[in-house]
């Protein structure tokens, strides 16, 4: 039976596709000067505080997107995590080593010694309060838009399972990426990736500090800032009952292709909803989108280009 989020706490169990820590002398400098968002406001975690966690991206010196991950302050003096949903560690950390130079930094991976379990709904936080094992890190995370709780914990911290009372649900990997893909908020590297722009993808408002100064990609960021606009958005699509081409798959109008469908899912009763990179050029938001050339419409958008 689905679980309404909206009224009721739900919990999923998940495993890191990163859970990478960097310390050393040098770690916060050397983050600040690659990370798109500014770290300069992640607090000394004290005795008793729950240790905040900021947003953001790792780009190419083209400003194209190389990674995602959140930032989370460690306990120990110059000790960060970098963790992420769906973009690998050794992406991320290749990114990382290649910029390090004369640099006191050192990365390492611990991806497989962690867990996660994000926490959604209504009294979410009151749950994290009550489930959160010892050695964990808790932070606001972005499975949905109204955000919820991630609880990323030591391996064999919890039991085997999470004890779930009356007032609890437990979601599975396709509910929560229907819950996502519903909301519009793009996987990394999977929706958006390395041939593809922060700003494509609506990422400039809780990805990119504008205001924090030099990091990789900056440049590109700042121009794309002063133009305004970008030829390509990752949109919402629907499909009907017919099953989605095997993804990424081209999209057409008539006989012109318009971009590529980067995720899908199905949605109950109401066939199937993705997302797809389009160019802005050539779409209408009643356009008739197919996926080969000169067929009828297939699929229809659900966002306004």
């Amino acid at each position: 039976m689905p679980i309404n989020i909206s009224t009721s706490p739900a919990v999923f169990q998940w495993q890191p596709a990163a859970w990478l820590r960097v310390c050393g002398s040098d770690a916060a400098n050397f983050l600040q000067g690659q990370f798109t968002n500014d770290l300069r406001g992640l607090a000394a975690v004290g005795v008793g505080e729950r240790p905040r966690a900021v947003y953001g991206l790792w780009l190419s010196v083209k400003g194209k997107v190389v990674a995602d991950s959140f930032v989370v302050r460690g306990a120990e003096v110059n000790e960060f995590w970098l963790g992420s949903y769906f973009s690998p560690a050794a992406m991320i950390r290749e990114r990382l080593d290649g910029h390090i130079i004369a640099d006191d930094v050192l990365i390492e991976d611990q991806t497989a010694d962690w867990r996660g379990l994000s926490v959604l709904g209504a009294g979410a936080g009151a749950v994290v309060e009550r489930l959160k094992p010892k050695g964990c890190f808790v932070f606001s995370g972005r499975r949905t838009r109204a955000g919820g709780w991630e609880c990323v914990f030591p391996a064999g911290a919890f039991p085997a399972g999470v004890n779930l009372d009356d007032a609890m649900g437990s979601l599975d990997a396709e509910s929560v990426e229907r819950l996502r893909i519903r909301e519009g908020i793009p996987a990394i590297p999977t929706d958006v990736g390395p041939s593809d722009l922060p700003n494509e993808a609506g990422l400039e408002t809780e990805a990119i500090s504008y205001t924090k100064g030099c990091y990789l990609g900056q440049e590109v960021m700042a121009r794309l800032k002063s133009m305004g606009q970008v030829r390509r958005r990752l949109l919402r699509v629907r499909g009907g009952d017919a099953q989605w081409p095997a993804i990424p798959t081209a999209i057409f109008v008539g006989s012109r292709q318009v971009g590529e469908l980067r995720s899908a899912i199905r949605d109950g009763d109401r066939g199937w909803i993705g997302l797809a990179m389009l160019s802005l050029v050539h779409l209408a938001p009643e356009a008739a989108l197919s996926f080969s050339l000169g067929s009828s419409a297939q699929l229809l958008l659900v966002d306004t280009p």
